[in-house]
């Protein structure tokens, strides 16, 4: 065995892919990919008919720069995201509502595009008709403040 793997290095590095691709999955850190872009380099350059102690230097070199400049990068990406990416609730935050009955501190109706709403006021009491701006979601309460007057805020 041990002579065939002298004679085919490319999966030894395979192998190493697809150990840091698993371990990946489970910590999803970024990290381990990393050191797996390095092992399909040193794949590719087994490939390639590059010595051993070249592709071994080829996927330190790799992983390393990827752990240093690609990780950084996709990290920030993934933690920042558009309104879009947001999950359910987390959209309605900001979003104008209509009230449909009054809103005081213990409860009332609004309509928050298409959808009613139980809600609460964090501030006045704010009567039918009027528009609130969607300030938190408490479970399945809305709570919300009055709109400025003239605002024209994005609702969906």
């Amino acid at each position: 065995m041990f002579e065939w793997l002298g004679n085919n290095w490319w999966a030894l590095w395979l192998t190493v892919f697809l150990i840091c691709a698993a371990v990946e999955m489970l910590t999803l850190d970024l990290f381990f990919i990393m050191l797996g872009g390095g092992a399909i380099a040193a794949l590719i350059s087994d490939f390639l008919g590059a010595p051993l102690w070249l592709e071994v230097i080829i996927f330190c070199l790799i992983s390393l720069l990827m752990i240093a400049l690609v990780r950084p990068i996709a990290l920030r990406h993934l933690r920042k995201g558009p309104t879009e990416q947001l999950s359910n609730v987390d959209r309605l935050i900001g979003l104008e509502a209509v009230i449909i009955e009054s809103v005081s501190e213990h409860g009332g109706l609004i309509k928050i595009g298409g959808d009613t709403w139980s809600a609460r006021s964090a501030g006045p009491q704010l009567e039918p008709g009027q528009r609130a701006l969607v300030s938190a979601i408490e479970g399945a309460t809305a709570v919300v403040i009055p709109a400025a007057p003239g605002s024209a805020h994005n609702n969906h």
